[in-house]
């Protein structure tokens, strides 16, 4: 099965439904997150999951990129969201968008990606988002402590319980993904989420507050009224730098991602990346119109996906209904407690920060320079962190010119 067509799609509906369905129970919580940490509303990330999970099933009919993938709003791109909407105003975060989507766009036309992976090689990318994971886990911290009814002591008894309940759900997570990951990976999600749901009615527990927000659409333009013109240029110029650096991070966990859901096929199947850019470039301009998010094939819900079941991209489509669902229905949102919310997200940046070990086969330079990556986007941001980084990269290649070589400075053979 080469080649996807309608017919071959259909024939394997039973085990892309169920696939779809659990990537869709896992998406919900993550998605949630992830917008917490972006500043984004829950309800705008739903709606950008929705949107990237059509669109990559009706462009797998034409350009299939990868398989098995499930698109939506990337963990390792909340905090730039987070920043962008602190520096420009959420009333112009479309419009940013939108000027990443078509930086995409240029990317996937003249098939620059693998110029991209040149200039930021990959694992300076590992350290980024081990500093994102960093970001990820100070930030839903507090959400496995934090109590209905706060008192003078900040240790009462209403924080000891909800203390020992994340630190057992913890460890209950943790040893349930460690032994479930290879045959039904959603299994721990299911149980926190199920777990704190039941226990929400027996005991006061913080639940996730929900803003209502009405899917909506308007054109992606940027509103700077009021401001002095050369404010407006310099304001322009500064979107413009943001969207490209938004657009290159989310190319190349696309790329990355791709080369991971690659081993992940049933069947076999070789990712092309550039009909994934393709996918990842119509959702992101789809999304301007109603305010969404960035998105791209994530490895936790693809990995998912694909350990159970999914044979094509028509499981999107399910993953797509269970949002709908959520969307639909909100209120099921609000009886998660922020402890299980906690865990799954600490876990998730615990996991993006690990990842940085994979940089030992690369050598000391690659495994030191990441690791001054993490630290940099962690404390200056993810913007700053990478063009720091990077021209300590350049400095050391132009330095050391043709001699340069990372594998053997990690010898000690650099001169």
């Amino acid at each position: 099965m080469n080649t996807p067509s309608f017919s071959n799609t259909v024939q394997y509906l039973r085990r892309d439904a169920l696939a779809g369905t659990v990537a869709g129970a896992m998406a919900v919580p993550l998605t949630a997150g992830i917008c917490l940490m972006s500043d984004y509303p829950i309800m705008t990330g739903m709606y950008t999951v929705i949107f990237a999970c059509i669109v990559g099933f009706v462009t797998s009919l034409f350009k299939p990129g990868n398989y098995v993938g499930t698109p939506g709003v990337a963990a390792g791109l909340a905090p730039a969201l987070a920043l962008g909407v602190a520096t420009f105003g959420p009333q112009n975060m479309p419009f940013v968008i939108l000027l990443t989507s078509l930086s995409q766009a240029v990317v996937w036309k003249f098939r620059l990606e693998r110029w991209i992976l040149k200039l930021v090689p990959p694992y300076l990318v590992e350290g980024l988002l081990a500093g994102v994971g960093l970001k990820i886990a100070f930030k839903f911290i507090p959400f496995l402590y934090d109590i209905e009814h706060e008192t003078d002591a900040w240790l009462n008894f209403e924080r000891e319980v909800i203390l020992v309940l994340s630190l057992v759900s913890f460890v209950l997570f943790v040893l349930l993904y460690k032994s479930y990951k290879q045959r039904m990976p959603a299994l721990p999600y299911f149980v926190i989420m199920g777990t704190g749901v039941l226990l929400s009615f027996f005991m006061p527990l913080p639940m996730i507050a929900l803003d209502e927000v009405p899917f909506s659409l308007a054109l992606p333009v940027p509103h700077l009224d009021g401001m002095p013109t050369s404010e407006v240029w310099w304001m322009a110029l500064k979107m413009g730098g943001f969207a490209m650096m938004l657009g290159s991070i989310d190319v190349i966990e696309q790329v990355m991602s791709n080369v991971a859901i690659e081993k992940l096929d049933p069947m076999g199947r070789k990712c092309d990346s550039n009909n994934s850019l393709f996918a990842i470039v119509i959702a992101n301009l789809g999304s301007t119109f109603f305010g969404g998010m960035t998105n791209l094939d994530g490895l936790a819900k693809s990995t998912t996906n694909a350990v159970a079941g999914a044979v094509t991209k028509l499981s999107n489509l399910f993953t797509a209904i269970v949002l709908f669902v959520v969307v639909l229905f909100p209120v099921l949102l609000t009886h998660l407690p922020e402890y299980a919310l906690g865990i799954i997200m600490v876990y998730s940046g615990w996991k993006m920060m690990a990842n940085i070990g994979h940089v030992r086969t690369h050598g000391l330079y690659a495994l030191t320079l990441s690791v001054v990556c993490g630290f940099l986007v962690f404390e200056l941001g993810i913007f700053e962190g990478l063009l720091i980084v990077l021209a300590i990269h350049g400095l050391v290649k132009v330095l050391f010119k043709s001699k340069f070589d990372p594998h053997a400075w990690a010898a000690g053979d650099v001169s």
